[in-house]
């Protein structure tokens, strides 16, 4: 068997390397005379990279803008694309035999929703209807109803990555439907999940 011959290793002259990379470095930082095909294709080359830069950082930290509310003592929030509208409380009818979360229905320009109270639904402390109470309207293609939260905060952008998993204590119906916590922290609740839940249907 003949032995192979060994590959010479490649040496560097890290000097010349170095003295090279300052050049160019000085050359960007004063401008260079390129011609405008060169700086064309510069450009071109430099917006390329961006984009990929963009589309890796979105496909690998999904963005989502939601709307935030109190419940009770706590601060929740919902994506703003299930978000219809917010409707300032007035008159609520009382509907027999609803469920016990089921606080009434609402007459929104010729639309009767039903109104939630997610307080009684997640089992929180009760605060009682306020001058602050509002109804958030949630919509998909299937289902539409409101839910009471005692004070609309506003509107923020939330990454996935940020997300925390539910705290122990946040068992049983909270944490099905909570996609995760921030720093904050503010409860992101799933609101894919909440119009899918048949339980939200009043017929």
């Amino acid at each position: 068997m003949t032995k192979q011959p060994k590959e010479k290793k490649r040496s560097f002259n890290w000097e010349e390397i170095h003295r090279r990379m300052s050049a160019v470095q000085k050359g960007i930082e004063h401008g260079m005379d390129l011609s405008p095909e060169e700086k064309k294709k510069q450009l071109k080359e430099r917006s390329g990279r961006y984009a990929r830069s963009v589309r890796m950082d979105t496909a690998i930290h999904e963005v989502a803008e939601v709307v935030v509310f109190t419940l009770a003592y706590e601060t929740y929030a919902i994506e703003s694309s299930y978000v219809t509208e917010v409707y300032y409380l007035s008159d609520i009818v009382f509907v027999p035999d609803a469920p016990s979360f089921v606080v009434g229905i609402v007459n929104v320009r010729g639309r009767i929703i039903s109104v939630v109270e997610l307080k009684r639904f997640f089992d929180l402390p009760q605060k009682g209807i306020t001058e602050l109470n509002k109804v958030i309207i949630l919509q998909n293609k299937e289902m539409e109803f409101g839910i009471l939260a005692d004070e609309v905060l506003g509107m923020k952008t939330i990454r996935s990555d940020t997300l925390q998993k539910p705290l122990p204590t946040m068992s049983g119906i909270r944490e099905q439907y909570l996609k995760g916590l921030t720093n904050d922290p503010i409860c992101v609740l799933d609101g894919a999940k909440l119009l899918s839940d048949p339980k939200m249907k009043i017929d």
